[in-house]
This record gives C-alpha cells, sequence and structure tokens, in this order.
C-alpha cells in the first residue's frame, strides 16, 4: 500500500536542541495535528515523540482506522520524533496514533498527547480542531497586572463545572455556554475577584472530578468545543473576574488510550515504580527526570496561558511532588543522592514551571496546594524558593475546622488551635482554602460540621466565613458552602438551589456577598495581607469567654479595622477592650445583623474611646458582643481642619 503522508516539518535544529534539553516550552506549536498548507494542498501536519517506536502511523475514519496507510516519518536526529504532513484532511476529522514498538513488538493505539479537541468520553479519539479566537478582553489583559499584585484582594469561587448547576429537565451538565449565561453572572453578584475551576482539561472518567488527565492541552468536550471554553473566559474578563485552572502535573491515568506505555515503554511515567506510580490514586507519575517530559508539562501550562488567556494555575498534589516517601511504606521508596526523602528532580521541575511562567507572564499567578511544612514553597527561585505565587494554607485550615466542630461549651480548651496559625502566617504567602476536599467522603458540608441547634449551626457558619475574611491572606470558597449546603457536594448533581427560599440560607449568603464586599473597599483587609505588618493581636488570651479580638491594618496608620469573634453562644453586653486611641469607633459588619438572619444585636450608634487602660494599652472601648459572631469596627479620627475651626469660635 502507497503512503499518503508527504515529508514535512514545523521543528528547526533550535526547537530540537530546547526539547532536548528541557527548555522548550513552546511544543504545542509544533506537536499535535495543525492544519497547513504545503505545496499547494491542504492539509495536516503530524507530530508525536515516540522514542522506542519502530513504525508510527496516523490511523482515523480518513483510512477507516488501517495503520498502512499514512506511516509518519521518522526525524534523522535521534529526537524521537515522527512527524509528516497528509494532504486532504480537515478540521473534526477523528484520529489515533498506532505505534509499532521496538520493545518486544507491542503494538499502542494513543490519542494524541498535544490533542486541542478530543471525542466526548467515554470515546477517546482525537479530533483536528484549530483553536482559532478573537477575544475581546484586551482591557482585562492589560490591566491584569494590577488587579492581580498581591497587595489586592484575591476572593476565589471554586467551581465544578459539571455539577454548579444541571438542568432541572435533563441529566446533563450545563454547557460552557450555559455556564456564560449563569456562572459568569452569579459570580459577579457574589462579588468574589476569581474563580477556581477544578480541571476541565480532558479526562476519561467523570468520578475522577478531571484529576486524571489524559489531554493536557484539551479543554473537555463535556461542555463544548475550545472556542466554547474560550467564550466562557472572555465572559469572565469582561466582568472584570480573573480564571484559575486546576492543572495536574503529578500524576495521570493508565488508561490504554492515554500517555501511558506511549510506545512501548515508559516515556512520561518514571519506569522505576517506586518513583512512577502512585499507589493511592492508582495512576502513573511523571518521570521529572527526563528533559523532554519537563518540556510537555511546561508547555502545557504555558498553553493555558498563552492560548486560553488563563490568570493562574493552582497546582494540585504538590506534596505528592516533593517527597519520594509520600504515602509509601518503609523499603517502597528509595533516597536521593544525598540520602533525604525529597525528590531532587520534581523540585527542579516545579523551579522551572514557576520561572518559565513568571518570565512569560509576570502578571499571572501560579497556586501550590502543598500540604507539608517544605519551607519557601511562595518565594522566588533566586531566594532558594519553588517559586510558586501562593500557596494553600492547609493547616489553617484544618485546625480551623477542627476548632469549628468543636461544642462551644469546650472551645474554651481549644483556644490554642485558632490562634496557631498566627504563628506562620507570614513564613509564606498563603490562600486560606475551604475547598472541595472538606465537604465530599463522608467528612460533612460545612453547615453539617457545625454544632448546636439550627440556628446555632448557622451563627457557627456565618461566624466561619467572617473569621476567614478577616485573617491574613487571600480566600477560596468551594462552591455550595456560601448556600449552607446540607448534602455533601455530588460530582453529578446540582447544588440544592431551593435552599435559598430560605432566609436561613440566605442570611449566609448575603453574609459571603457582603464580606467579599468588605474584603475589597477595605485596604486594612488586603494591602499587607501577606506581611505581618498588616496584623496585630489585641488579646488573644481570652479563653474562658473563647473571643479573640485583632486589628488588621494598611499603610496608612489611621486605616485599620478592630476585629472581634464571639466564639459561644453567649451575647458578652457592655464587653472592655483595649484599642488604639482615637475618637470613636463604627461598627461597619456584624455577622449577628437581622438580614442575615442573626440575633439582631448590633451596635447601631458610634462607639466611644475612653481613657481606661485595658489589654496593655492606654485606651478602650465597650462594645456589645453577639453570640456567635464577628464585629468588624473602623476607628472616626475628627479632621484637624474641624477641630480648629472649633477651636476658633469665641463662647459667648
Amino acid at each position: 500500500m502507497p503512503n499518503h503522508v508527504k515529508p514535512y516539518s514545523r521543528f528547526t535544529d533550535f526547537d530540537i536542541s530546547l526539547f532536548k534539553s528541557g527548555k522548550h516550552f513552546r511544543l504545542y506549536e509544533h506537536f499535535g495535528s495543525h492544519i497547513v498548507e504545503h505545496d499547494g494542498e491542504m492539509g495536516v501536519y503530524f507530530a508525536v515523540y515516540a522514542p522506542a517506536a519502530k513504525v508510527v502511523t496516523v490511523i482515523g475514519d480518513f483510512n477507516f482506522w488501517a495503520g498502512d496507510q499514512h506511516i509518519l516519518q521518522v526525524r534523522w536526529d535521534a529526537s524521537g520524533i515522527w512527524e509528516g504532513f497528509v494532504p486532504g484532511l480537515k478540521q473534526g476529522d477523528k484520529y489515533k496514533y498506532r505505534i509499532f514498538s521496538n520493545h518486544d513488538g507491542v503494538v499502542t493505539e494513543k490519542a494524541d498527547p498535544y490533542a486541542r479537541y478530543c471525542e466526548h468520553p467515554p470515546y477517546t479519539a482525537s479530533l483536528v480542531w484549530p483553536i482559532d479566537y478573537t477575544w475581546s478582553d484586551g482591557h482585562w489583559m492589560e490591566t491584569r497586572k494590577e488587579k492581580q499584585k498581591l497587595s489586592q484582594p484575591m476572593s476565589v469561587y471554586e467551581v465544578h463545572l459539571g455539577s454548579w448547576r444541571r438542568p432541572w429537565h435533563e441529566d446533563r451538565p450545563f454547557s460552557y455556554q450555559e455556564h456564560i449565561d449563569q456562572l459568569v453572572p452569579y459570580v459577579k453578584e457574589m462579588g468574589f475577584t476569581h474563580v477556581e475551576l477544578m480541571p476541565v482539561m480532558e479526562h476519561p472518567y467523570t468520578p475522577s472530578w478531571g484529576y486524571q488527565i489524559t489531554g493536557f492541552y484539551a479543554p473537555t468536550s463535556r461542555f463544548g468545543t475550545p472556542q466554547d471554553f474560550k467564550r466562557l473566559i472572555d465572559a469572565f474578563h469582561a466582568e472584570g473576574i480573573g480564571v484559575i485552572l486546576d492543572w495536574v502535573p503529578s500524576h495521570f491515568p493508565e488508561d490504554a488510550h492515554g500517555l501511558g506505555k506511549f510506545d512501548g515503554t515508559a516515556v512520561y511515567e518514571h519506569p522505576d515504580l517506586r518513583k512512577g506510580y502512585h499507589q493511592d490514586w492508582k495512576s502513573l507519575i511523571f518521570n521529572y527526570e527526563r528533559n523532554e517530559v519537563r518540556s510537555f508539562l511546561i508547555s502545557s501550562a504555558i498553553f493555558w496561558l498563552h492560548q486560553y488567556h488563563i490568570d493562574g494555575l493552582r497546582v494540585d498534589a504538590v506534596a505528592s511532588m516533593l517527597y519520594l516517601d509520600y504515602s509509601r511504606e518503609a523499603g517502597g521508596w528509595e533516597p536521593n543522592i544525598y540520602g533525604g526523602n525529597e525528590n531532587l528532580a520534581a523540585i527542579s521541575f516545579l523551579k522551572d514551571f514557576n520561572e518559565a511562567v513568571y518570565v512569560a507572564f509576570p502578571d499571572v499567578q501560579t497556586i501550590a496546594e502543598e500540604s507539608t511544612s517544605f519551607a519557601r514553597v511562595s518565594r522566588p527561585v533566586f531566594m532558594g524558593g519553588l517559586g510558586f505565587g501562593l500557596k494553600w494554607m492547609m493547616g489553617w485550615m484544618n485546625d480551623t475546622l477542627r476548632y469549628f466542630k468543636t461544642d462551644p461549651f469546650f472551645r474554651r480548651y481549644h483556644q490554642n488551635t485558632l490562634t496557631f496559625s498566627m504563628m506562620y502566617a507570614f513564613t509564606e504567602n498563603f490562600t486560606l482554602p475551604l475547598s472541595h476536599d472538606e465537604v465530599v467522603h463522608g467528612k460533612a458540608s460545612l453547615i453539617n460540621k457545625m454544632p448546636g441547634d439550627y440556628w446555632q449551626q448557622f451563627a457557627n457558619l456565618r461566624t466561619l466565613f467572617s473569621y476567614m475574611f478577616t485573617h491574613p491572606g487571600s480566600k477560596l470558597l468551594f462552591m455550595g458552602g456560601e448556600i449552607a449546603q446540607f448534602h455533601e457536594w455530588k460530582f453529578d448533581s446540582s447544588l440544592d438551589w431551593n435552599l435559598l427560599s430560605e432566609f436561613s440560607h440566605l442570611g449566609v449568603q448575603n453574609v459571603v456577598k457582603a464580606l467579599n464586599h468588605l474584603y475589597k473597599i477595605e485596604k486594612s483587609l488586603h494591602q499587607h495581607q501577606y506581611q505581618s505588618e498588616g496584623f496585630e493581636w489585641l488579646d488573644c488570651n481570652d479563653v474562658d469567654s473563647s473571643i479573640i479580638s485583632y486589628i488588621r491594618k494598611s499603610g496608612d496608620p489611621k486605616d485599620f479595622l478592630v476585629v472581634i469573634c464571639n466564639f459561644t453562644p453567649v451575647p458578652r453586653h457592655g464587653y472592655q477592650l483595649g484599642c488604639p486611641p482615637c475618637d470613636t469607633y463604627t461598627e461597619i459588619f456584624n455577622s449577628d445583623d437581622n438580614k442575615y438572619w442573626g440575633s439582631g444585636i448590633v451596635n447601631s450608634q458610634p462607639i466611644p474611646v475612653i481613657e481606661v487602660p485595658k489589654h496593655f494599652r492606654t485606651h478602650s472601648l465597650e462594645v456589645e458582643l453577639p453570640p456567635l459572631a464577628v464585629v468588624v469596627l473602623r476607628p472616626v479620627f475628627t479632621p484637624v481642619e474641624k477641630v480648629k475651626k472649633a477651636k476658633s469660635i469665641k463662647k459667648p
């Protein structure tokens, strides 16, 4: 049979050199399928990396999935790249690579690792698909750098697109277009600055929530085309909302069409099972020691930032990458060359990844889901760090939820659990997460974690959110928490939006709206959120009353807020608290307000400051503290001009 593939290449010698050295970060411009014109003919150029292959063919509907008509040519430079031009192919054509291995005569049929679009699962073929799109987010992209500074508010709404909302009359998820119509205005209404999408890269198994990826360059076809996904991002940007994607360079599934044993050998995974197989997730681990794999992964990250205008990448399961003994028993791992448990290759890869991202896109953020005490995760590489912009504060999340689960009567014995976070709050640029992982697998929803009767559960949840938004660090809240969803999150069903017909649930939603607004407009809550200059304890030792109080500060000495948290269902009337001197204090937020379904104990009048020492301060105040609530006070200073004017008026 004649070979219908014509010689053609998009690689230069320099491209190959960069690829082999692990420094080519735009491989998507070369690998994969590309509609091109060659010798006056339109068709598709294919390129795939298969270093152990003897023969590589392209199969699809166009050749009845036969493997002997479209044989790619191997490059002469020992790069392991197979490529060629097939005339007549067009957008929408399905294809795979049939790879005849030099290893034990193995034959594999693989989806394209660089495919931009894939068949709707459970089908697994790749599709020839250009991703051209005319963007309309120029203003957002021009101003993004200012909006995403660490000194700016970042309040993130974490979303699983398959289950945020579904058509009530159909058993299917919303499309990208339906999310444009409903998710975008909702996120804007709630006041979040960013949305974080759980993995949208193509994956074969829906219950994996997207964390078992086979298409590292393809948005899932479950919700529409790549262009539809770009429209969704464009719509978020039009409303001033940034988009963060979950990105998973830590592992990938063993599915036959995926990356595993790609050419009959371990191309993408580490060949040593002690480094190449994740026992908990039954998945394969990337070989960070292989330069070509490093280029593949970093190119994937750059691809989403470049081609999809993504504003940040949250890197999943960083801890599993950092340690050779992660979730392994003694004898199940091999120490590094220094005898330690650090995965030196993975650490080097993460540094390269972060440097590549911030060099190309200095106005985005990378975020590490890292659950250990590994040092300097969010510090620049040149300072000995991993180079991430932010790190999830998993310790705060675990300690805080443990505290809130405790009956208020016994919280007096656990106050250190709550206050411990301030011992290390400024060692990293921390994001405070209440993520999807905390509302599944029998852990209960946030509202169901709260102790007490029905009213106390809601009061506790409002207090939790209020404490979270006034604590230093950026914020992340998983969908459903803001409406006090009772059920655990289910990946295949909608949130219980009907709950908002109840004022109790609506009150929680309104609290989150108010907190987002407060967080954004008050500089003291975000300007120094990653620095010790932005926080000062007033009193963390009122253990018997389970009350803590602190100051949040901006760069202006007169611009600060006093935050008082009462973690018991006992109201404290006339609670005395040492405070910075000013004329009066005004209550600007109270989670117990009637509009939030609270008991309505508020400080409606200005609170005077008296010259009575308290808490090692010369001045103090008396405030009404509602039960299970957070109160935020703003100082009021009489303008100097008014003082001078008053003194100039003579008495009659």
